[in-house]
């Protein structure tokens, strides 16, 4: 598992990418917490500063849009989905749980993304 963020400095509409390899972005849609690997499947758009809709998020760059819960796009250009991570939360702390060996962290763990919401 790896450490996200308090709950409360994630506010609903908002994302926060992780600076793994791959990036993992984080959304808290309407409440609920979602965990993509945060590059559009499209082309290489970091979906974390794309714009949340519900359980959708739109690709800023090219407007593929992908279900959070399945991680399948929606609609084109992305034909591939990108890959989930369940997530939990802890005495307060979000979590993404990756697989072992999928996911390593780089020196800057957590970068929140501001005004992602629709």
């Amino acid at each position: 598992m790896i450490p996200v963020c308090r709950l409360e400095d994630l506010p609903a509409g908002e994302s926060i990418r992780l600076d793994l390899e791959p990036p993992i972005a984080v959304f808290n849609a309407d409440g609920e917490l979602y965990a993509v690997d945060d590059t559009c499947t499209h082309q290489d758009a970091s979906l974390s500063e794309g714009w949340l809709e519900g359980c959708l998020v739109e690709c800023p760059l090219h407007a593929a849009s992908f279900d959070l819960r399945t991680g399948r796009p929606t609609c084109l250009p992305a034909r591939k989905p990108v890959r989930t991570h369940p997530v939990s939360v802890l005495d307060g702390t979000v979590w993404v749980h990756v697989e072992t060996g999928q996911a390593a962290p780089q020196p800057q763990t957590a970068t929140a993304t501001q005004g992602s919401a629709a």
